[in-house]
């Protein structure tokens, strides 16, 4: 009888806990299909409000700069040559690179003794060419004298033939006594002409010798400048470079041994693209004087001169583009031939433009405005320069307006932002606030007590419910979430 009672009572409980089984197997059945029976929860979408940053297109007179790379060079920069050659006898201290010289100071002196021989043998050609003048002209005198005796025993000759004549008409002179008269007469003709011939010899000596004379004094000035040549001198104030001579060297005719650089009158040379050549043009087509800023940056330190557009190059150039420009320095202290240097050139001012960011403007020239209700709206300006990160616009109708300073690819029109300017975030508007009938404010706060929220979230929330004025954003979110 035991043995069947605990039996039964076995089955008993086994039927029991099998019962139980199936009742909770079919409660979470049922909860489940209930749960997948129930219409999702859908939450209203807030609008997404982006922060950007934004400008005020106020137009203004702005002076475009243009900026380019030069080379400094000196406005007088002189070869020093040897005219002659020979040993060099003595030179200046200053004769060093990078020495600095005066206008007249003397740089150096070539041995003087070849030159100074040929000064004296041309001087003795000139001795000898002055004494051949001398007898030339004394040979002319005597000539002259020569030629005047000759005429003078002529007209003698012709007197005695005239009486001889005179006389045969008379009966008492011979015809034999005529003839001699005539042939002495004839003679005397002869004689004449040829004193006249020497003289003319002579005089024609006298050209020759003042010819050699005249060669002999250039001969003269040639090898006195050759002697004068062997000292050389500064021809203004300067510094000297690439030195390649010194004291016991030997030079040769017309060798440079340095280079004389003025560096108080310096220029930069640049050059600009046509079209930015072009915007430095007036209006008759001439290059105007425009200001100009040169800087070099040294070791962090940047030396800076001020100066102005002076010419421009005659041709562009085998193989270049643009045009060559050269702009005159003021005082450029720091400052040598060759440095490399970034050169910034005022341009004509533009009127009625705006400078603003390049990331504001697209490139089809199209700029994002901050419209009604901070809704973005597509407008359209006129690109004319760039100023590095920035760019100079013609704001056309859009004066005054305020755009976004920095686009993305989120941004496009008709999307609701908020302003950022360059004094910081705009001032968010003060929440509206409203009050809470006690029915309304009991089932808001029995909904966030039952409410899958951490309790700090939770105690912050009841604190802002419990309040007179609750905000009527937390309200309208509550009541989203709640179905009402």
């Amino acid at each position: 009888m035991r043995f069947l009672r605990r039996s039964l009572m076995g089955v008993f409980l086994l039927s029991v806990t099998l019962a139980l089984i199936a009742l909770a197997g079919n409660m979470v059945r049922e909860a489940v299909v209930a749960r997948m029976n129930e219409e999702p929860r859908s939450f209203p979408q807030r609008e997404r409000v982006l922060a950007v940053n934004v400008v005020t297109l106020e137009p203004q007179e702005i002076v475009p700069e243009l900026t380019v790379f030069g080379e400094l060079r000196s406005q007088r920069m002189l070869d020093l040559r040897s005219a002659t050659g020979g040993t060099v006898l003595d030179a200046s201290d200053a004769l060093v690179e990078g020495g600095a010289v005066v206008q007249g100071q003397r740089l150096l002196r070539i041995d003087p003794a070849e030159a100074q021989a040929a000064l004296d043998r041309a001087r003795a050609d000139l001795q000898d060419a002055q004494a051949e003048v001398r007898d030339a002209e004394r040979s002319l005198l005597l000539e002259q004298d020569e030629l005047t005796a000759a005429q003078a025993q002529a007209e003698l000759r012709a007197q005695a033939l005239a009486r001889a004549r005179d006389l045969q008409a008379r009966g008492v002179g011979t015809a034999a006594a005529v003839e001699d008269a005539e042939l002495a007469a004839s003679s005397a003709d002869a004689s004449v002409l040829t004193r006249r011939q020497a003289l003319a010899s002579a005089a024609a000596r006298i050209d020759q010798a003042r010819t050699r004379l005249a060669r002999a004094q250039i001969d003269v000035s040639e090898t006195e400048r050759d002697v004068a040549d062997t000292e050389i001198f500064a021809a203004f104030d300067g510094v000297l470079s690439e030195v390649t001579i010194s004291p016991g060297g030997r030079v040769t005719a017309n060798e440079r041994f340095a280079q004389l650089v003025d560096p108080t009158r310096l220029e930069v040379s640049f050059r600009v693209s046509t079209s930015q050549y072009a915007r430095l043009l007036d209006g008759d087509g001439t290059l105007i004087s425009a200001p100009i800023n040169v800087a070099l940056d040294v070791s962090g330190v940047d030396l800076r001169a001020t100066g102005q557009i002076t010419r421009e190059g005659a041709t562009v150039g085998a193989g270049q583009t643009g045009r060559l420009l050269f702009a005159r320095l003021d005082a450029a202290p720091g400052f040598r031939p060759g440095d490399f240097v970034t050169v910034s050139i005022d341009e004509p001012a533009l009127q009625n433009v705006a400078l603003v960011p390049a990331t504001a403007v697209a490139p089809d020239q199209t700029v994002l405005v901050i419209g009604e209700d901070e809704r973005l709206q597509s407008g359209s300006v006129a690109l004319l320069r760039r100023q590095g990160d920035d760019v100079i616009i013609d704001v056309l109708d859009l004066a005054g307006a305020t755009i976004v300073a920095e686009r993305s690819p989120l941004l496009g029109t008709g999307i609701k932002v908020r302003p950022i300017r360059p004094g910081g975030v705009d001032a968010e508007p003060a929440p509206e606030m409203i009050a809470l009938d006690p029915e309304r404010r009991a089932k808001l706060i029995a909904f966030v007590t039952e409410g899958r929220m951490p309790d700090e979230v939770k105690a912050r929330i009841i604190g802002q419910l419990e309040q007179e004025e609750v905000s009527s954003e937390t309200v309208a979110r509550l009541e989203s979430r709640m179905g009402s």
